[in-house]
């Protein structure tokens, strides 16, 4: 009974173990079933006493823990504990300071060091995600002259060096729905006025940039452009990837002629051609019909309509306003009087798939200047064009013919070529001839030997004009690297001014050229 007594006691490792015997009895085979039985009572009479063994003892264990008193750290790990603790308040306090200090722990100042550089580097990533889409550059164009044949006393007979640099900046907007715009500006300064002061019709040196109220000693900048750009596919609300058909709108601070009358080979002076003449229409440029000011800026607005349907033959009308004269270019009475010019212009493909713009246009100004210094309306026509006709060889012309105005020639023609160095195995290089005739107006003709207009009493001009004025200019751009060129320069001018009696004027030059 004592062995079925204990059996009855709760201990779940016994009561477990029955209730799995228990269960499986039906598998036993009925002969073996009571010795099995006897077996087991026993093995889990012996688990039963060990079971109570252990708790005994660990009862008493418990005890002794509960009486014992609390043993006593020895001096060196309570001296390590300690300098832990203290380590530990110092890396707090000083990670509460943004200074880095020799006198804190290393690991502070690595900690610090680290956090520093992290923030370095998400300014970085912030500064270079906002400058996303900016675009700047810088040139500097120096231009050595010598002139031959200019009458003895003239101050235009000595060499005369000047240098210009530029500065330009376009600075993304964000979107106002598909209209994507921007803000373009410009800063120009210079030295030195070149050999424009002469006679001639055309100016060897388009390069040369002096702020005119200036001192000749100094080398002031002025900021030529600012004009903001809207461009806007259409039509209206459609998909823009799309869209074949955009309108622009620009307003502020311009050079007209970066719209109008452009000009692949022949339209800018700092690596192509030098002489006025070749490198805008000689009626508005040399011959003063676009209005600009002294610096050849003006304030003004400009529509356009591109159409792209036909790509990659394309087309654009465009049509400018600009303030004119003295008063309108200097933001004193800027559209009393302007000076209006419209242009059609379009890109076709000839000579197997070569490029080609043709470009056409009509401008009216209405605050110009005729050659005896009196305010007056001047009109006219111009045509641009150039062409590709081989992988490096691109052929321009440009006409302009003066439809009222008195000015002091009224029709010029001028036509050249740019030939890549690809055909002597100096890609990067340039050669550039061009030829223009410039023909003496009537009125100017009839009254040049007595115009005075600057009212000294002494003639300006002291002959009789007629005749067509010659020019000619050829230039070798030769890169010596990415960023800079040289390009030797000569010009020859024939009949300059319509003066049938004057020599002719030749031209060397040299010029440098830095672009960033």
């Amino acid at each position: 009974m004592a062995a079925t007594t204990n059996l009855l006691r709760p201990r779940p490792l016994a009561l477990l173990t029955a209730a799995l015997i228990a269960g499986s009895a039906p598998a036993f085979a009925a002969p073996q079933a009571a010795g099995s039985q006897a077996e087991l009572l026993k093995l889990l009479e012996k688990m039963n006493e060990r079971l109570e063994k252990l708790e005994k003892r660990n009862a008493e264990l418990e005890k002794q823990a509960q009486a014992a008193p609390a043993t006593k750290a020895s001096p060196a790990l309570e001296q390590r504990i300690k300098t832990l603790e203290e380590q530990n308040a110092r890396i707090t306090k000083g990670l509460d300071s943004d200074d880095i200090s020799q006198y804190e722990p290393e690991i502070t100042a690595r900690l610090k060091a680290v956090e520093f550089q992290s923030l370095d580097m998400l300014k970085a990533a912030r500064t270079v995600e906002s400058l996303d889409g900016i675009t700047a550059g810088i040139s500097l164009t120096t231009v050595a002259q010598r002139p031959s044949g200019v009458p003895s006393g003239d101050s235009n007979g000595n060499s005369q060096l000047n240098y210009r640099g530029d500065v330009f900046v376009t600075l993304p907007l964000a979107n106002i729905g598909d209209t994507e715009s921007h803000i373009f500006a410009q800063f120009r300064l210079g030295q030195g006025q070149g050999l424009n002061g002469m006679s001639s019709y055309a100016k060897p040196n388009a390069s040369a940039f002096r702020v005119q109220s200036g001192n000749p000693d100094d080398s002031v900048a002025v900021l030529g452009q600012a004009w903001y750009q809207a461009t806007i596919p259409l039509p209206f609300g459609g998909y823009k990837p799309r869209s074949r058909e955009k309108l622009e709108i620009n307003f502020g601070k311009m050079d007209p002629f970066v719209f109008f009358d452009q000009n692949a080979a022949a339209n800018d002076e700092t690596r192509q051609f030098l002489n006025t003449v070749f490198v805008h229409n000689p009626l508005l440029d040399a011959g003063g019909d676009i209005g600009v000011d002294a610096n050849g800026f003006s304030p003004g607005f400009r529509v356009s309509y591109y159409n792209e349907t036909q790509k990659p033959e394309t087309w654009r009308f465009s049509l400018g306003v600009f303030g004119a004269g003295a008063n309108g270019s200097t933001y004193t009475r800027s559209f009393s009087s302007p000076m209006v010019i419209a242009q059609m212009e379009t890109q076709r493909k000839f000579f197997g798939g070569l490029t080609g713009n043709y470009r056409a246009y009509y401008w009216r100004n209405g605050q110009a200047v005729s050659f005896a210094g009196i305010q007056e309306s001047h009109s006219g026509l111009g045509v641009s064009a150039d062409q590709r006709i081989g992988d490096a060889v691109t052929v321009f012309g440009r006409y302009g013919q003066q439809i009222s105005g008195n000015v002091r020639f009224d029709k010029a023609l001028t036509l050249g070529a740019e030939l890549g160095g690809s055909y002597w195995d100096r890609g990067g290089d340039s050669l550039g001839l061009a030829f223009g005739l410039l023909r003496t107006s009537k009125e100017f003709s009839g009254e040049s030997a007595f115009v005075d207009a600057d009212g000294d009493g002494i003639p300006d001009y002291n002959f009789n004009a007629s005749g067509a004025e010659r020019v000619a200019e050829v230039y070798y751009r030769y890169r010596i690297n990415k960023q800079f060129e040289l390009s030797p320069d000569l010009q020859y001018l024939g009949r300059p001014g319509g003066d049938a009696t004057a020599k002719a004027i030749k031209v060397l030059g040299m010029r440098a050229q830095l672009t960033f």
